[in-house]
């Protein structure tokens, strides 16, 4: 490892212009993982990361010797703590972070069943949906222009390793994508009379959600060929759009899983 000690070395600079300005890792095409979990994730799915640093005191944990040992031949960059801190973007530093290079999504054509968001912008609710996403086994995620990014630093956490799975699309015109996709498109929304339980979810679909307090554009809203709503019995008034999200999307494992969809096949 290259022991840095001051904060005037090049390689340091770099990324901490990239640490601290997310104008600078959209120049680049690079983001920063902050973790073990996120390195790992981003090796075994992507690649090699372009850089990596680590703290002086994180260096002598064996965790994190084993992760760079699968990192070889890259040379890692040893931070004194008080550096490593003031690269970190969480209150309690992880002990390692690692330029990399951003994925890009392949060209979207013509595409399969997806997740559409509409201006989500809680870094939390989004990292949350790609997990969720993931984990119902969908491939492309498209997010519009209003949204958060997705490669920010808090989103990245949230996703715990998500976004190495996914092939996210952002800045994109979700009115025109509906408008094109072969397929059936159900939107979610709490205003919706009828229930996600009710509606078939099998085939090619995509599902689409809308921003944390406004829902969806009225636009949207009229372009799908269902809106559909999660059934509260209590008293809540709505659901966490990454809950909301999280129930859809396994709705549609549940059905597709155990083969039985329910009897309103309506499409629109």
């Amino acid at each position: 490892m290259k022991r840095i000690t001051s904060a005037a070395n090049v390689r340091y600079k770099a990324l901490l212009k990239l640490a601290h300005s997310s104008r600078e890792r959209r120049k680049a095409g690079l983001s920063l993982l902050d973790g073990i979990h996120l390195v790992s994730a981003y090796r075994d799915h992507v690649g090699m990361p372009e850089e990596v640093a680590v703290s002086a005191s994180a260096s002598e944990r064996q965790e994190i010797r084993d992760l760079l040992a699968t990192l070889q031949p890259l040379q890692p960059l040893l931070l004194t703590d008080a550096l490593f801190r003031a690269l970190s973007t969480v209150e309690t530093p992880t002990g390692v972070i690692a330029a990399v290079r951003t994925p890009q999504p392949p060209r979207a054509t013509e595409i399969g069943s997806c997740v559409m968001l509409e201006d989500v912008q809680d870094p939390g609710n989004l990292g949350s949906i790609l997990r969720s996403a993931a984990a119902a086994g969908f491939e492309h995620v498209f997010l519009s222009k209003h949204a958060v990014h997705s490669w920010s630093p808090r989103v990245l956490r949230a996703g715990m390793g998500a976004h190495f799975m996914l092939h996210l699309h952002e800045q994109c015109d979700l009115l025109a994508l509906v408008r094109r996709f072969h397929g059936r498109v159900i939107a979610a929304s709490h205003h919706a009379q009828r229930s996600v339980f009710d509606t078939d979810l099998s085939g090619t679909i995509a599902l689409v959600f809308g921003n944390e307090g406004t829902g969806l554009s009225r636009a949207l809203a009229n372009a799908v060929h269902d809106v559909v709503a999660i059934p509260m019995p209590g008293k809540g008034e709505s659901l966490n759009v990454a809950a909301a999200a999280a129930i859809c999307l396994f709705e549609r494992v549940r059905q597709l899983q155990s083969g039985r969809q329910p009897s309103d096949r309506r499409t629109g």
